[in-house]
């Protein structure tokens, strides 16, 4: 019979002070949770659907390399010691508010860049030569997300990791040993989804993350055979795909459908123009998420509305992407409101947004609320 041990005040408050000190080096990545305004509808919005429902079914915003929040020209001055000099911090962000803050607005799926952190002895997160804080480590977010779905249990949370190449760090065994170890320690093991290989139902991962694995275990020792969540094999997801069929689970033919059409550049000729490239890019988008609505209804899809950096004249960066050029030229949420709006009910799938709260409404209409 297991030993109940009484958690007396003293241990409480010790227990606090490790969490307050946890959240406070996760910070710079995941934010600080100021909770939901009273009136907001996308703070617990999954408390709405039976836990029936099907993950596959239900519209999930995300959004697109969302560690990127607190990037700034400042923090890239900060850490150039380690990354020496690169392009401006406004090629690298993506994002505007946290991961709690996001979290609280509704977002429901997170893209993160996984590498070394500066001396190769913890995990922390990257957007390509970006390093995006240098002590905070994988651990430290994951915290931060347990803690939030404590508050939070009728919500499910699913994240996509990947590793982010470019950075100057190795990409060696002992990352994915850390790797491993991390995401199966007793703590992972009670706040992740531990279904290998399929999506399930919202009842099965309420209160938990579910993972979306866009890495390669390839380099474990052989005896490290742990598994769980989805594995979206990086060597089968087409760069820059705008119809990428990948297949995660072949006994039960389950097939993610992904829209990953990010170098918008590659089609079209420098000095295209800002309508150009967004009319590019808004054309793949949308007509992936009309095939969301309209075919394989018991399969994954994922759409990214997000895009990267083109040095141009005037050059494009996520957030113009995103948002437009401030003048007569709007962005991809602009055009994907009204987009989302007039098919209200159907089903979309997991969006990926770049800068998604500057277009008020656009999570709302990509859940269908």
């Amino acid at each position: 019979m297991a030993l109940a041990i009484p958690t007396t005040p003293a241990q409480s408050y010790l227990g606090q002070q490790a969490l307050t000190d946890i959240l406070s080096r996760a910070a710079p990545i995941a934010g600080i949770d100021e909770g939901c305004s009273k009136n907001a509808k996308t703070c617990d919005w999954m408390a709405m659907f039976p836990d029936s429902t099907n993950l596959v079914h239900m519209n999930l915003p995300g959004t697109h390399d969302t560690s990127t929040w607190n990037y700034s020209d400042a923090t890239q001055a900060s850490l150039i010691r380690y990354t020496g000099p690169i392009p401006p911090a406004n090629v690298y962000r993506c994002q505007e508010r946290s991961i709690l803050q996001s979290l609280n607005d509704g977002i429901r799926v997170f893209d993160l860049r996984f590498a070394y952190n500066p001396g190769n002895d913890t995990i922390g997160f990257w957007h390509s030569r970006a390093l995006l804080s240098p002590t905070t480590r994988m651990e430290d977010l994951f915290f931060a997300l347990y803690s939030w779905l404590d508050k939070h249990p009728t919500e499910a949370v699913l994240v996509s990791m990947n590793h982010e190449g470019g950075t100057g760090t190795p990409d060696d065994s002992s990352l994915y040993e850390k790797l491993y170890n991390i995401m199966n320690t007793p703590l992972a093991q009670r706040y992740w989804v531990q279904t290998d290989g399929t999506l399930g139902s919202l009842g099965e991962a309420r209160g938990k993350l579910t993972l979306l694995q866009r890495w390669s275990y390839n380099l474990l020792p052989g005896n490290l055979t742990k598994r769980f969540g989805i594995p979206l094999d990086p060597g089968r997801w087409t760069d820059n795909g705008k119809a990428v069929e990948l297949v995660y689970n072949v006994e039960k033919s389950q097939v993610a459908y992904i829209e990953d059409f990010y170098a918008v550049g590659a089609d079209l000729p420098l000095g295209s123009g800002t309508t150009a490239y967004i009319d590019a890019k808004f054309a793949t988008t949308t007509a992936h998420l009309a095939d969301a609505t309209q075919l394989h209804p018991d399969q994954l899809y994922i759409s990214f509305a997000s895009a990267a950096f083109i040095s141009d004249n005037p050059s494009m960066t996520p957030e113009i992407f995103a948002l437009g050029n401030g003048t007569r030229v709007p962005g991809m949420n602009q055009r994907l409101l009204p987009w989302l709006q007039q098919r209200k009910g159907q089903r979309f799938g997991i969006i990926m947004f770049d800068f998604y709260n500057g277009v008020p409404g656009l999570v709302e209409a990509a859940i269908g609320l």
